[in-house]
């Protein structure tokens, strides 16, 4: 009796166990049953749709990954220039990813190509558009050189098709980041079948241009509405219950849609450039770098290359190149890209051939106080605008605006397919404590909105005439009703600064410039709508997920 009631005492349990861990795996097995709710997730007849199989974010073309980190900020080398606009300090960056190179010639004509197609500038309507983005080749002009050869041929011509492109302003090289973002988008959805394959080369009009923000906002106006690319693609469509269609748009959620391409932040240009993957010593960490490479020096220690430039600079007056020969850095002007070693993270000139925009609006200061994680000024924040009925504005060709720079010149505000943007305002902004206004690029600046006592000391109309900090000439130019332009010269003795919200850092030496300039901790500014022959840029773009590549984790 006694062995039988054991007996069943040992049934009973091992069933509880098994109930139990059936329970458990029932619960947890599923990476497709809500942890929230029980309910299917993805299922057949509709309800929540989400990329369960994610992985981690794809590489984007041209970029290389880059492990975000702590480092120090700013010069530790003497300041010989007395420019006291580096000082050190320490911030924390986000992991991101950026150009290996620079943006060159070939991938600028290439954006130029696309704007001819989708914007013919034969069209009045649209020959604005095609100016505004052509580079100026005028920079290479010198009162006192020739320079009509790179005048005429270093944008076009193959035998600078990998050279970094150069005459580019800052605002041209952001629209060119936004550009590379619909298409690279574009390619991705048509790869997943969301598009209709090629509907970039075979549809392409003014009228249906891809935008990326339009299509996760509102994908039905994508391509003008023209459903024939929008369903074309190899991805059938399923239906619910009700016989509604489901899955017919690519959404964020179904991971397919990249971040968008932008200029990368002052912070994250320089703890790229530095390269300090595979260095761990003290000095290091602490901001002792001079260079992206190691060492001290400008010339290479290694026996098989002992002598040899690191980078593509002006090494003296009158001396852009060296002594032809073994001694020469292979450029006088700008260099191919890649024609010298990379840093530690694969990029490759980023002390030379040309200094670099970044997306920060200039400051003497940089405010650690205030912020040291993923620092950056100049942060304006927008809205979609939206219509009477409640759906967002899309910006027809009838519609585009052009703004006047500085120089004259005109550029296209917003292209058409795109989401029209208008400031945030007190809707957004009411009680937030971490912004509360649309414009941040002055704030904490040491103006005098950035005081405390501001609204005891000055009334609002004398401090935005007379009590700004930086108080630079305010030029005027607009055209009249027959496009002639109406020039207005600044010409007060009272300006004291030539730094206001529309001068951005540039970072980096260039082949015009000294060694001296080569420290990634170097920051210089330049009008934000102005081009020279010595400025380029490169893409970045963020990092979403773990911090690390091959961290993620995916439940099965």
């Amino acid at each position: 009796m006694y062995m039988k009631n054991v007996f069943n005492l040992r049934i009973i349990l091992a069933l509880t166990l098994s109930l139990a861990m059936f329970s458990c795996k029932k619960s947890s097995s599923s990476k497709n049953s809500s942890r929230a709710t029980g309910w299917n997730i993805n299922d057949k007849n509709g309800g929540f749709q989400y990329n369960t199989n994610f992985k981690e974010q794809e590489t984007a073309p041209g970029l290389v990954f880059i492990e975000g980190g702590t480092f120090t900020m700013g010069k530790v080398q003497d300041d010989v220039m007395h420019d006291w606009n580096n000082s050190p300090n320490q911030q924390h960056v986000q992991s991101f990813y950026m150009d290996e190179t620079e943006v060159t010639n070939m991938m600028y004509l290439e954006y130029l190509d696309w704007i001819k197609r989708v914007y013919p500038p034969d069209d009045p309507n649209f020959r604005l558009i095609y100016d505004g983005a052509l580079p100026d080749t005028l920079v290479w002009r010198n009162r006192l050189g020739y320079a009509e050869m790179m005048t005429e041929n270093y944008l076009r011509n193959p035998g600078y098709a990998e050279y970094p492109v150069v005459g580019v302003s800052w605002i041209q090289a952001v629209e060119f980041a936004n550009w590379r973002t619909d298409r690279v988008n574009e390619m991705y959805l048509q790869d997943a079948g969301y598009l209709k394959r090629d509907s970039h080369l075979t549809d392409t009009s003014a009228d249906s241009n891809f935008n990326t923000d339009t299509y996760i906002t509102a994908p039905t106006e994508t391509f003008g509405g023209n459903e024939e690319v929008l369903k074309g693609g190899k991805r059938k469509a399923r239906t619910d219950a009700e016989g509604n269609e489901i899955n017919v748009y690519a959404s964020r959620e179904t991971g397919v849609i990249s971040p968008k391409y932008r200029l990368p932040s002052e912070a994250e240009w320089e703890y790229a450039a530095l390269g300090m993957s595979e260095l761990r010593n003290y000095n290091t960490y602490r901001g002792r770098k001079k260079y992206p490479w190691n060492g001290q020096y400008t010339r290479s220690g290694k026996r098989k290359s002992r002598g040899d430039q690191l980078a593509n600079f002006k090494q003296g007056k009158g001396d852009y190149g060296g002594i032809a020969g073994w001694s020469d850095d292979g450029a006088d002007i700008t260099a191919q890209v890649m024609s010298y070693e990379a840093n530690d993270y694969g990029l490759y000139d980023m002390a030379g051939n040309v200094a670099e925009w970044v997306a920060d609006v200039y400051r003497p200061i940089v405010d650690d106080e205030f912020n040291d994680f993923n620092y950056y000024r100049g942060n304006v924040y927008t809205k979609n605008a939206i219509n009477d009925d409640g759906t967002v504005k899309i910006v027809t060709p009838e519609e585009v605006v052009y703004d006047t720079l500085s120089n004259g010149k005109l550029v296209a505000r917003n292209l058409p397919g795109e989401i029209l943007q208008v400031p945030v305002d007190e809707n957004e902004t009411y009680l937030r404590t971490n912004f509360d206004t649309s414009d941040n690029r002055n704030y904490r600046d040491g103006d005098a909105r950035s005081s405390r006592y501001y609204n005891e000391s000055f009334d609002e109309e004398e401090t935005a005439n007379t009590r700004k900090m930086y108080n630079s000439p305010k030029h005027n130019i607009e055209r009249d009703s027959s496009g002639n332009l109406i020039k207005e010269y600044d010409k007060s003795n009272d300006r004291t600064s030539l730094i206001n919200d529309k001068v951005r850092v540039y970072k980096g030496g260039s082949w015009k410039d000294r060694d001296y300039w080569l420290d990634p901790a170097q920051r210089r500014f330049f009008p934000q709508d102005m081009a020279t022959d010595y400025i380029g840029f490169r893409c970045a773009m963020s990092r979403v997920g773990s911090k690390s590549k091959g961290k993620n984790k995916t439940k099965n």
